[in-house]
């Protein structure tokens, strides 16, 4: 032990002030004061740290003698390197983040050792603090400040740049934090499904915001070309080669500055694109309700798992698209028109995985997730399965439109029909990772391999990524935005992106890139013309700022049912009509872009 240990430990006014200021951080972060041996060590690395800074920051003309300060300790130090095994304020060994520490994932909001890597500067944080409020102190150079870099942040920082708008986009993955969701630090990246589902542009609303998107020159749409897989009729991508084309293009653009850093509170001034997504930070999130008044309503989506393609027995499964649909496509990617893997069911072999499902054990809720609704569009299978004996037969284990090779119909009461079908979906270009669709879940890690391994042809199933659960959050837009996604009591903050209450990769995307257009319309002095409400687009943003029912406000993924009813036109043709009157009135609206 050091002197200079030595003598925080045995003084007893010094150690009762680390004492204090140890619970209060340790009460803070919701963490353990326990742990006199982590607690002790923590003593004598800052009180070694104290001295010197005090030292060395005197020297350097930093501070003055006597008077601990953190920001001078960095400054005095900018060679210093965190070790691994550091032992933050909670008094818990921190663990890398990508450490398997057991089946059930990291809970989100856990702010303790799990959460954060050893050489992280969050590890560290009372010896080099990383995270900055609105980044007072130093000169605004830029424009626009941008905070989130996922879907909606990325694509309204490329409509701005490529505008010639001066930009800084905040991105707290990378800064030694992130998500109990996020696996990496790129940006734009997809968490749940690598879909972006159907790129049907004539007769499907999400395929309609596609092309809506593309007439609009949208970073997503391109990168999504760029990284495309065999999918049918829908739109997925190589989650990696996705975002480092979003992430390139982004680091391309000469007015763009790109910063790794926590933005812990609203801005001041200055405008400000919140595009934080699902899973803003506590810190963030308590700002953001400070500054509106409202709480935040809260779900829970689910991510599905990954399996190995060569552990799957292909002598069970076989290749194919429902129907055979989306063929034409498949072929000009490179496939051959079967672009998914099916697992066959019988009867009994349904009803038997379905009790699997049921009686698996679950991860367990923390009190603040209690009563915390599901999204509808990643309700956990087991979920499902408990709401019906055939509800997964009429959701992601339907088998119409797909006949089993395999089965000779004598073997078999209902032919080459399966009684029902788990189906995969290519996840990546080279097609050796596979997701599992529509199996999102909050299984426990050891109860997915066992309950999935039951499925025909998954008997020795490889999971490169098993499935986990996380909360979201979104505000009440139609109570707190205007039209315009401005937050009404500070105009100066717009919101972008699913923490507005839209649901789905391209829904969060398109609202990032009219927040975008909004803003440098606002910057040039132009007035703002919003996409006409016959258009995906218009309806989405209908939708968020004012159409919606505030008081059952859930978010939405882009439908039909949000455009302006043709009641004139047979249901048949209704589709397609949407679509055409959706294209002619997009044409003119196009003009009003600069």
């Amino acid at each position: 032990m050091t002197d200079t240990t030595a003598t925080a430990l045995s003084n007893p006014e010094r150690l009762a002030q680390i004492q204090r200021y140890r619970g209060d951080v340790a009460r803070k972060e919701g963490c353990s004061t326990t742990g006199e041996v982590h607690f002790q060590h923590h003593v004598a690395n800052r009180a070694q740290r104290h001295d010197q800074s005090q030292q060395v920051g005197a020297a350097r003309g930093m501070m003055r003698p006597g008077i601990c300060s953190e920001q001078g300790n960095a400054r005095a130090f900018p060679e210093y390197q965190p070790k691994a095994g550091h032992l933050p304020l909670c008094g818990k060994p921190v663990t890398r983040s990508g450490d398997q520490t057991g089946d059930q994932p990291g809970p989100f909001l856990d702010q303790c050792a799990s959460r954060h890597p050893a050489s992280s500067p969050f590890a560290l944080r009372t010896l080099l603090p990383q995270r900055r409020g609105n980044a007072k102190g130093k000169p605004m150079t830029h424009q626009v400040h941008i905070i989130g870099g996922g879907m909606a942040g990325s694509e309204a920082a490329w409509q701005l740049a490529r505008r010639g708008v001066r930009v800084r986009l905040s991105e707290m993955r990378g800064s030694g934090d992130t998500t109990p969701a996020h696996n990496g630090d790129g940006l734009a990246e997809l968490v749940c499904s690598n879909s972006f589902r159907s790129d049907d542009d004539e007769k499907n609303a999400v395929g309609l915001l596609h092309y809506e998107m593309r007439q609009c020159d949208s970073l997503l749409m391109a990168a999504a070309a760029k990284a495309r897989v065999p999918a049918g009729s829908a739109l997925a991508v190589d989650r990696d080669v996705f975002s480092a084309e979003v992430e390139a293009a982004l680091r391309a653009q000469p007015t763009l500055e790109i910063a790794r850093e926590r933005i812990d509170s609203l801005p001041g001034e200055g405008l400000t694109i919140v595009a934080t997504g699902p899973l803003t930070s506590p810190s963030l999130a308590e700002s953001i309700g400070g500054t509106t008044g409202a709480d935040s309503l809260a779900f829970f989506d689910a991510i599905a798992p990954i399996v190995y393609r060569d552990s799957i027995d292909m002598d069970v499964a076989w290749m194919a698209s429902r129907w055979d649909k989306g063929a034409e496509a498949s072929l000009a990617l490179g496939g051959d028109g079967r672009d998914y893997i099916n697992c066959p069911m019988t009867k009994p072999q349904y009803l038997a995985f379905r009790e699997e499902l049921l009686a698996g054990e679950k991860t367990e809720f923390k009190e603040w997730e209690a009563n915390t609704p599901y999204f509808d569009g990643c309700m956990p299978i087991e979920v499902m399965a408990a709401r019906g004996e055939e509800t997964l037969r009429f959701g992601p284990m339907k088998p119409v439109g797909l006949d089993n090779p395999h089965w000779a119909t004598a073997e078999h009461p209902n032919g080459r029909w399966p009684y029902a079908v788990v189906q995969l979906r290519q996840d990546n270009k080279l097609g050796t990772l596979w997701n599992m669709v529509g199996f999102q879940t909050k299984l426990k890690h050891a109860e997915q391999v066992r309950v999935f391994r039951t499925i025909p042809g998954l008997e020795n199933a490889e999971f490169a990524r098993l499935g986990g659960l996380h909360r979201n959050t979104f505000l009440n837009s139609p109570t707190l935005l205007d039209r315009q996604l401005r937050l009404k009591s500070a105009p100066h903050i717009r919101f972008a992106g699913q923490i507005t209450g839209c649901e789905g990769y391209v829904e969060s995307g398109s609202v990032g890139m009219l927040a975008g257009l909004m803003t440098a319309a606002q910057i040039a002095g132009r007035a703002w013309t919003p996409p006409p409400q016959t258009t995906a687009l218009g309806a989405l943003l209908s939708h968020i700022t004012g159409d919606a029912d505030a008081e059952s406000f859930q978010p939405m993924n882009v439908n039909f049912g949000l455009f302006p009813p043709l009641h004139d036109v047979k249901k048949k043709a209704r589709k397609e009509a949407y679509t055409e009157r959706a294209k002619a009135d997009m044409a003119g609206w196009l003009g009003s872009l600069a």
